[in-house]
């Protein structure tokens, strides 16, 4: 048994749940963090110092935190040869991209993107927050060409890159603002979306998280 702690509308649990809903292992998740509260716990920091989320335990193993190394883990432990490939060269053409999420597309498009137009705005204003969706657009060509024909990025067989990748998506397409013309990763979206794990763990709703001006 999987014990997450965890918001379900924090992105990086929304990976890890997802991961454990594809691989359908037996879990239980606790509400931690932004309106939840509980992580400066002494208990909670024992687990986790950074005082973030998720926390992950499986069965009586130690803590496991960061979001990407859980999913890594998840998949390792669990997952086929399709979800976590066991030749390492086949599995870093995959792990390069779910790096270059969490490394350049997810920090951009957080913090220049997706904050500011739920109610955090950028210091300089409306042209500022103009130039970083400019600036978005080329990442996600990048995707784009990345994804091709798919159905996957690891081609017919979802993996445990689509976990760290694919959990992106639901934030970029719901928002309001001018994407870049990408048919690939649009495609690769609705096929993401027609999967019950993914409706279930990543389609969750960020109204909560808006700021009020």
């Amino acid at each position: 048994m999987l014990t997450v702690w965890g918001r379900a509308t924090s992105s990086n649990v929304q990976a890890v749940m997802w991961t454990i809903g594809e691989l359908g292992l037996a879990h239980v998740r606790h509400d931690l963090g932004h309106v939840h509260g509980g992580l400066d716990t002494p208990e909670y920091k024992a687990m986790n110092p950074n005082g973030l989320v998720p926390t992950v335990r499986d069965g009586d193993g130690a803590p496991m935190w960061e979001s990407a190394a859980i999913v890594r883990y998840l998949a390792a432990k669990y997952g086929d040869e399709t979800f976590w490939p066991r030749d390492p060269d086949a599995r870093v053409r995959l792990d390069m991209w779910a790096e270059w999420i969490k490394t350049t597309f997810g920090p951009h498009f957080g913090g220049q993107v997706f904050w500011p137009l739920i109610g955090r705005p950028l210091a300089g204003g409306p042209e500022a927050l103009a130039e970083a969706i400019e600036a978005l657009k080329p990442l996600a060509r990048m995707l784009d060409a990345r994804i091709g024909a798919g159905p996957y990025l690891a081609g017919e067989h979802l993996s445990f890159a689509d976990m760290i990748v694919g959990v992106q998506l639901y934030r970029y397409y719901t928002l309001d603002f001018d994407r870049a013309r990408t048919p690939a990763l649009d495609a690769y979206y609705a096929r993401l979306c027609a999967r019950p794990a993914y409706r279930e763990h990543a389609m969750v709703s960020y109204d909560s998280l808006r700021i009020a001006p």
